[in-house]
């Protein structure tokens, strides 16, 4: 399962990372997303954006980006590994 992870906190990017790994995902982290995400998202399974460190440019673009690609979408106002834990395990455990 591949999973695209938006927003979050800079000094947790190898926690998110390595908690996608042990659910067998892999996992592309865009903390501070720059520029276009147009050929940087791919077609992935699940999009997890944690809304709280996001702005809702940078969401509607990614959500625009994904639309038609049978990607599911969630929203997490916390950047927290429990909240990544919690959503990983309803799709991917």
């Amino acid at each position: 399962m591949s999973v695209i992870i938006l927003g979050g906190n800079e000094c947790m990017e190898r926690q998110y990372k390595d908690l996608c790994k042990e659910y067998n995902c892999k996992a592309k982290v865009f903390i501070k997303p720059s520029g276009s995400l147009k050929n940087k998202l791919g077609n992935p399974d699940l999009m997890i954006c944690f809304t709280g460190a996001l702005s809702h440019k940078v969401l509607k673009n990614a959500q625009n980006e994904i639309k038609g690609c049978g990607t599911a979408v969630e929203h997490s106002k916390t950047a927290s590994v429990s909240a990544l834990r919690t959503i990983l395990e309803k799709y991917a455990g």
